[in-house]
Formats: C-alpha cells, sequence, structure tokens
C-alpha cells in the first residue's frame, strides 16, 4: 500500500489558524452512502440517526511545553511526551508533589551540555525552584524536580505541597499543532479545548470535539441520543506524516487509553450504531474491541493476582493468540472485559495502543465518525479512507472547492458509509 495513493494538494491559505465564534457555527460536511450535503454544525443532531450513542474523548491538553533559559542565555525547550517515573499512569503522575521523569522532545539540544536547568516560579505567593536533568541523552529522559525556593522567606511549618500539574499549568505553554506556524496565545489555553475536556493529559487535542458547545449537547438530549466519554491521552505522533512510500512500513506512536467500568457497560448496551467524536475515540473504540479478543488468553498466562498490561499492537489481528479464525462480536469482547473487571473488583480499565487503521480494516464498534480534514500523508487520513473507501478523494475535492477549513481549527464532517 502506497502513501502516494492517500494524500492531496491542500493550499496553506485552507489551513484554519483561528476557529470560528461560537464554536458550533463551523461548516459541517454530511456524507452518507455516498451523498454529500452541506451545513453548519449547529445541525449536527438532525442529522444523526435517531439510534446514535456518540462517544467523547475527554481529555485535556496540558501546558507541555516548558522553556528553561541557561545563564548564557541560550532558551532549551523540553516537550513532555510520555511520563516514566513515578508511574506511566498520567493522571497519577499529574498528583507527584516533588519530582517525575518524562521522555521529551528537547528544542535546542544541542546547547544543553547536561548542565542542570533551572526556573524559578511563583505559585500562591510561594517562590518555587523548578529544575530539569537529563538523564539519558539518547532518549531524551528528563528528571523534573520542584521545591520551596531557598531564597522564599517562609514559616517552616507552612510548607505547601504542589502537584505537578499546577507547575506545568504555572510554567507550561499549550501545545499548539506545528502546521498552525504561530505562537500560541492567551485565548488558546481555552479554545484549544473541548468544552468538555477532563482528564488532564493530551498534548494536542481531540480537535472534532472542539465544535461542540452546550447548546449543540442540550440538543442531543432533546433528540434523545445519548452520549458517553472515554479517555484516550493524545500524544504529539498524532502530527507525524507518513514518510515512507509503503505504509505497512510506518512506525505507529503510542498512546494511554482509559476505560471506565460504567462506560463499557454503557456502550454494549449501545452498539446498534456508535459514532465516535474523532479519530482518537475511533482507536479507542476499536482498540477496546481487540482488547476483548486477548484477555482471557493473557489472564491464563499469568501468575493469579498479578494484573497483566494490556497493549494493542499495530495489528491487532496479528496479536490474537487462538488459532480459531472466529472472530467474537463486539458485544461478546465486550463481555469478556466486563466479566474481567467485575472479577478482579476493578472500576477502570487502562492500556495502550498504537493500533494502525487503513483500507482494509474491518471496523467492529463504530459505525461512523464526526471529525475534522486531515493532513496529506497522515494515518489519520488513512483512517477515514478505511472507512469510506475511495470516495474519501471525492469528500476532501468537495470539501476543497466549497471553502472548508482544514486541521485542528478547521470545519467539520460526518462520515456515515
Amino acid at each position: 500500500m502506497l502513501i502516494d495513493n492517500y494524500t492531496y494538494s491542500l493550499p496553506d491559505e485552507r489551513i484554519a489558524r483561528f476557529p470560528v465564534e461560537p464554536r458550533h457555527s463551523s461548516k459541517l460536511l454530511a456524507y452518507r452512502s455516498g451523498e454529500v450535503s452541506h451545513h453548519s454544525f449547529s445541525e449536527i443532531t438532525d442529522l444523526l440517526p435517531d439510534k446514535s450513542f456518540l462517544v467523547f474523548n475527554d481529555t485535556k491538553v496540558i501546558p507541555a511545553r516548558l522553556f528553561f533559559r541557561k545563564e548564557t542565555g541560550a532558551v532549551i525547550e523540553i516537550f513532555l511526551l510520555n511520563p516514566v517515573e513515578p508511574s506511566t499512569v498520567l493522571s497519577e503522575v499529574m498528583k507527584s508533589t516533588d519530582t517525575c521523569t518524562w521522555h521529551c522532545m528537547i528544542g535546542n539540544k544541542k546547547k544543553w551540555k547536561g548542565e542542570v536547568l533551572n526556573y524559578e516560579l511563583r505559585i500562591m505567593n510561594v517562590e518555587y525552584n523548578i529544575s530539569a536533568e537529563l538523564i539519558d541523552s539518547e532518549t531524551n529522559i528528563i528528571k523534573l524536580s520542584w521545591s520551596e525556593s531557598k531564597n522564599a522567606i517562609l514559616n517552616p511549618n507552612s510548607s505547601i505541597l504542589i502537584p505537578f500539574l499546577d507547575i506545568i499549568q504555572a510554567f507550561g505553554q499549550i501545545p499548539l499543532p506545528p502546521y498552525l506556524k504561530r505562537h500560541t496565545e492567551e485565548k488558546d489555553k481555552e479554545t484549544y479545548q473541548t468544552v468538555y475536556s477532563k482528564q488532564d493529559g493530551a498534548v494536542a487535542a481531540p480537535t472534532a470535539g472542539l465544535h461542540f458547545t452546550e447548546q449543540v449537547f442540550e440538543n442531543l438530549k432533546n433528540k434523545g441520543i445519548k452520549t458517553d466519554f472515554l479517555t484516550l491521552h493524545v500524544g504529539a505522533g498524532t502530527f507525524q506524516p507518513i514518510k515512507v512510500e509503503n505504509v505497512f512500513e510506518h512506525q505507529m506512536h503510542r498512546e494511554q487509553i482509559i476505560f471506565s467500568k460504567s462506560f463499557i457497560k454503557n456502550l454494549s448496551k449501545n452498539l446498534d450504531f456508535v459514532v465516535p467524536v474523532g479519530t482518537t475515540s475511533m482507536r479507542s473504540l476499536e482498540s477496546l474491541y481487540w482488547i476483548g479478543t486477548i484477555i482471557n488468553y493473557q489472564l491464563s498466562m499469568i501468575d493469579e493476582g498479578v494484573f497483566p498490561h494490556f497493549f494493542v499492537s499495530k495489528s491487532p489481528i496479528n496479536q490474537q493468540p487462538t488459532a480459531d479464525s472466529r472472530q467474537p462480536t463486539a458485544l461478546e469482547s465486550l463481555t469478556n472485559i466486563l466479566n474481567y473487571l467485575d472479577q478482579n473488583n476493578i472500576e477502570q480499565l487502562v492500556a495502550e495502543t498504537e493500533i494502525f487503521i487503513f483500507p482494509g480494516y474491518e471496523f467492529k464498534i463504530c459505525s461512523g465518525i464526526i471529525t475534522n480534514f486531515h493532513q496529506p500523508h497522515s494515518t489519520l487520513l488513512l483512517l477515514i479512507a478505511a472507512l469510506v473507501g475511495e470516495d474519501w478523494k471525492k469528500i476532501y475535492n468537495i470539501a476543497l472547492e466549497n471553502d472548508y477549513r482544514f486541521l485542528s481549527y478547521g470545519d467539520s464532517s460526518l462520515l456515515i458509509p
């Protein structure tokens, strides 16, 4: 499968640098069974089938860009990617109160000779010193530590423990996609978050959800369309273009996904027409199916009482540990997961996925998608082609011809094959 078959010409002026206001006033291209129509996103409720079950990704973008200035004046940028210690679970790392270690990208790395970098920061009228230590130069592992500054005049009994989330909220910057080609502005802290964002940990927004407003949610409720939330912490790899000629050779990025038991129960009762909001929700849902296909095998291979690490590989069908060619239904797969959670008294499932969805993939849970218009040569465009086939070319040509705005802050589409 050649990547040159999945590209198109995107003029720079069609990339949306800023969002529209209000959010639901963006354009909406509706594609259903080969037919295309044009709408405002505020009409999305009227276009959804009555039994639709909308699934949202409630991840929240963290200010993942940290800037340290050396004594020489050189500025070093640390871009947080994935936590390493004290845990790989983002929600736990955000609660750390003295130190944590991350895999990062480093800007201006050649100017960093390995010395400890420091930054003085005031939070709640207390001075803190933030330090960064390069633990492994090859893999860009960085240890971040913070404590009350020695220069602070404090009551010894009034020491305040500050979680890492508060540190980066005060210190960091929201990481806008590189293709926007502009600096972060104060307003991006609000506009580059969905109105339902809740779980801190993403370095990129699930942008299909940026169009939703409280008014749209109220319209969905009035029509009786059910909704629920999962969490996939979007990584920087989502922006990585496919640079190899053969699509199969592309190295997929790995992301953390979290499902509550109540969500899985709700999903299992609403499988008639599942519509993920965004590619991250779609990748999460399809990954959830594959977790259910392997869960019994994994449990039989570990010591009793030791919880397995659930991971969905790039090609999940090759991950199946059984020679049985019959794949379970979506309901059977979800039932496997619920049984495992019940037996072990667990309220949420935490896993990692690097699932790669491209043409030829057979969707197990998803019936359609609400999504923006994606970059040429991207894994996201391949996912769309997997859903609608060769019609992706027609959809994108029509969008370009009708002045739709593209990428993260751009317009939306409802795709139902």
